[in-house]
């Protein structure tokens, strides 16, 4: 008689995945990859600590550092003078253009066109001066005289002097000008390389300069177009206005 095991003796043992339900099986192999991935995490650093995921790819904010002390002064002599030079230029305009108007009719547009545009450089530093609280120069009362004078003096002397006068004054204040540009450009610079954020007010405030910059410029091109250079005498006529301008601004940025 042949002899027969019992049925449980005939089956092979099986593993220990065959003898798992699904949903354990399951549990049990998510259970291994946690710990599997735990063990390379750092033992100085812990899995709480770490950046959420949307955090990695993410760009951090730039820091943004306010101005120095330094830059705020050099930043409030700058649009004190601005103003006081753009208040100059709007009175040189209106004191020059009734008799250069009704001597040489032909001229009306441009000398309108450059007291327009003189006029809207004047509002932008107003209203930067109000914005940043910079008292205007305490020679305010002065410049309105001088220049209302210096206008109204080469107006008379003719066309080519009016033409002149505007040439040296905008000789200067293109200088002046230029040199504030280069300045605020070397500001945001030197921001950038340290990985500060430049502000859109410095950005803003460089076009701004430059704009005006080169509105001004412009007029110094009509000028010479306009004879500036025939002007009698020119080189003194031009040479005291320009020595004018650098004292004005000088003392405009100390009072």
């Amino acid at each position: 008689m042949a002899f027969v095991l019992p049925r449980a003796a005939v089956v092979p043992s099986l593993p220990l995945k065959a003898r798992l339900t699904p949903l354990a099986f399951q549990l049990q192999a998510r259970s291994r990859n946690v710990s599997a991935r735990r063990t390379i995490i750092s033992s100085a650093a812990s899995p709480a600590t770490e950046p959420e995921p949307e955090r990695l790819h993410k760009p951090q904010p730039s820091r943004r550092k306010p101005l120095s002390a330094e830059q705020k002064k050099y930043l409030d002599k700058a649009l004190r003078v601005n103003q006081a030079g753009e208040l100059a230029a709007t009175l040189i305009y209106t004191a020059q253009m009734p008799p250069i108007n009704k001597a040489y009719p032909h001229l009306r547009p441009l000398m309108k066109h450059m007291y327009d545009q003189e006029a809207g450089h004047f509002k932008k530093f107003n209203e930067l001066l109000a914005k940043h609280r910079i008292r205007p120069t305490a020679m305010y009362p002065l410049w309105q005289a001088a220049a209302t004078f210096l206008g109204w003096s080469t107006a008379a002397m003719g066309r080519e002097a009016a033409m002149a006068c505007t040439e040296a004054v905008e000789t200067e204040i293109g200088e002046h000008y230029n040199g504030q540009v280069r300045e605020l450009l070397t500001w945001m610079t030197d921001m950038e390389n340290r990985g500060e954020e430049v502000g859109e007010e410095l950005r803003l405030l460089i076009e701004d300069i430059r704009r005006i910059r080169d509105e001004e410029l412009e007029h110094l091109d009509h000028a010479v177009q306009n004879d500036a250079k025939e002007a009698n005498p020119y080189e003194l006529l031009t040479g005291v206005i320009r020595t004018g301008c650098r004292g004005a601004i000088w003392v405009s940025e100390k009072v």
